[in-house]
């Protein structure tokens, strides 16, 4: 999966089929997917996989700064389907995020087009299916955000721009996994780990990923798309220098490898200042006790031989990666999507209006396997939470703060399964702490919102811990990974009004209910506030032959 640079709009052209501006307006681009099985042996098993066009992983989303994105996604499964749009902020738009809580699903035979802006955005992410394990089975892409040309970035042009996609994958078809864990049992390991799909055989017949030429520099955006493991990324030979993170340009530091948890993403600068030959690029498993390893080519243009079979060994221990993540910092100096500087947004003076802990925890009562945020383990119902409440029928589908603020004292023993949402009062700056007990790292991420990461530590959080804030330069991003027997702090402003999913990464911790919803109204019914609900809105469940309330003005 290649990438572009200077030429980036015009190739966006070919690839969408059309694009439009209406005067005034920032430009369109408009994408028609097919959604369709297939069946293909990313790991060496025949197997079905979801693709997007034909095509394994599904094509990349070039877009720049304000772009509007009109894709039109036709359901060829024979299940619901839907697509999420990770760390798209979805300004005043949550009808587009794309998930259950706020979207009824595409039925298969039919068609749903999204439409949205990637409004005040630069970065790197990805797109996929939401429901279900659908994940598992692939239809993934990556989805980039440039900068607008009249706003500088840190760093000089790269030569070309690549999309690297790494994750674990299991060799059982998704619905194979759905009904483990509908049965009460866990996904177990992966079988292998995936680079853009494929994992090298290292015989020699293996085509490249990508290609570089000697002396050139290459920027490579890399996202792990996985279901259940963090990844470590490296590259033979290749040092790294890590350029932006979820959306935020970093402190230039360079790396011989990165922890890539579930759900992140990073960008980095490569220079071909090697022998011109080929190079692996490789993508291994952390914190488990069988590694599994996953390898991509990258050839040198003329290059001549073969990648050495000699592997870079990667670090061991979550201390190594504890501190990797306190090396990471906000680039003051340099512009976002918007002209001003990022440190220009001073958050560590803000006050703090509330704080929220949450605690995950795992029940396996009466053979069932549950997991759960202060007790509460999340269920979708057959009324997305954010149509409810727009058609005023929340207290049919759902209630609001079923958690409190602070865990309940036998968190670990008992588990209810409800829908969890929680409201928090428009534009307040709240902290929100996430604790986990477990002995596996957990990785979260908050849809519509980028939060400051400002701590991660070992043992217990208590408001003393604050003394150990980053409150100058923690990166601005929206997931957070939690190691074991440790705690992380993010902080952010809830300014962006809708219904928006904070998860667990790990695909069978949030399928089983390591998930809530954070409701953000506002008093007014204003598109000051949010846009009206689309005219092509699906509705389903209590909502479907309610009448539509009347539009914001």
């Amino acid at each position: 999966m290649g990438g572009v640079t200077k030429f980036s709009l015009m190739l966006l052209c070919l690839f969408a089929g059309t694009m439009s501006t209406v005067k005034g307006e920032d430009p369109y681009f408009y994408f028609t997917w097919n959604i369709t099985y297939g069946t293909l042996s990313p790991a060496g098993v025949p197997q079905q996989v979801i693709l997007i066009n034909g095509q394994f992983p599904g094509p990349n989303i070039n877009s720049t700064s304000n772009n509007n994105l009109v894709i039109n996604v036709f359901n060829n499964l024979d299940e619901p389907l839907l697509y999420h749009w990770a760390g798209i902020q979805q300004r005043k738009n949550s009808w587009q995020d794309g998930v259950a809580g706020t979207n009824c699903p595409i039925l298969p035979g039919s068609n749903f087009t999204y439409r949205f802006q990637v409004k005040d955005q630069i970065g790197s992410y990805f797109y996929y299916p939401s429901l279900g394990l659908h994940r598992a089975a692939g239809g993934f892409g990556g989805l980039r955000v440039n900068s607008r040309l009249l706003i500088p970035v840190p760093y000089a042009d790269p030569e070309d721009d690549y999309t690297v996609l790494v994750g674990d994958w299991y060799t059982k078809s998704h619905s194979a996994l759905k009904k483990l864990l509908d049965g009460g049992r866990a996904l177990g390991r992966p079988q292998a780990v995936l680079v853009n799909g494929r994992n090298a055989k290292g015989d020699g017949t293996d085509a490249p990923l990508f290609t570089m030429k000697p002396g050139k520099t290459y920027k490579y955006r890399v996202c792990n798309v996985g279901l259940k493991n963090s990844l470590n990324f490296r590259i033979q030979k290749h040092p790294m220098k890590l350029v932006e993170m979820e959306g935020s340009h970093v402190v230039q530091n360079t790396y011989d490898s990165l922890d890539v948890h579930l759900g992140q993403c990073f960008s980095v600068l490569v220079t071909a200042d090697k022998e011109p030959k080929d190079y692996y690029m490789v993508a291994s498993t952390r914190f488990t006790k069988t590694i599994l390893t996953g390898k991509g080519i990258i050839r040198y243009a003329n290059g001549k031989g073969p990648a050495s079979p000699e592997i870079p060994a990667a670090p061991v221990g979550w201390a190594w990666s504890l501190n990797q993540f306190r090396s990471f910092r906000w680039n003051l100096t340099a512009s976002a999507a918007r002209p001003n500087p990022q440190g220009s947004y001073h958050y560590g003076q803000i006050n703090i209006t509330r704080t929220v802990k949450l605690v995950n925890s795992v029940s396996r009562d009466n053979g069932k396997l549950r997991y759960a945020l202060n007790g509460v383990s999340h269920v979708d119902g057959d009324t997305p939470l954010k149509l409810a409440e727009y058609y005023g029928v929340a207290e049919k589908v759902f209630k609001y703060d079923t958690i409190s603020d602070k865990p309940p004292q036998d968190v670990a023993k008992s588990v209810k399964v409800q829908p969890n949402i929680i409201k928090f009062q428009y534009r307040t700056f709240i902290e929100i702490i996430f604790e986990n007990h477990e002995k596996s790292v957990q990785s979260y991420n908050l849809n519509g919102y980028s939060f400051f990461a400002v701590a991660i530590e070992p043992g217990t959080w208590t408001p003393e811990k604050r003394k150990n804030y980053n409150l100058l330069d923690g990166v601005s991003r929206h997931t957070v990974q939690v190691y074991p027997k440790s705690w992380a702090a993010i902080m952010l402003t809830f300014d962006n009004v809708g219904v928006w999913n904070l998860r667990s990464e790990l695909a069978e911790n949030r399928y089983l209910g390591q998930q809530l919803y954070i409701s953000v109204p506002t008093p007014e019914r204003s598109l000051r506030d949010e846009y009206n609900i689309p005219l092509n809105a699906l509705v389903c469940g209590a909502v479907k032959s309610l009448p539509k309330p009347a539009p914001y003005k």
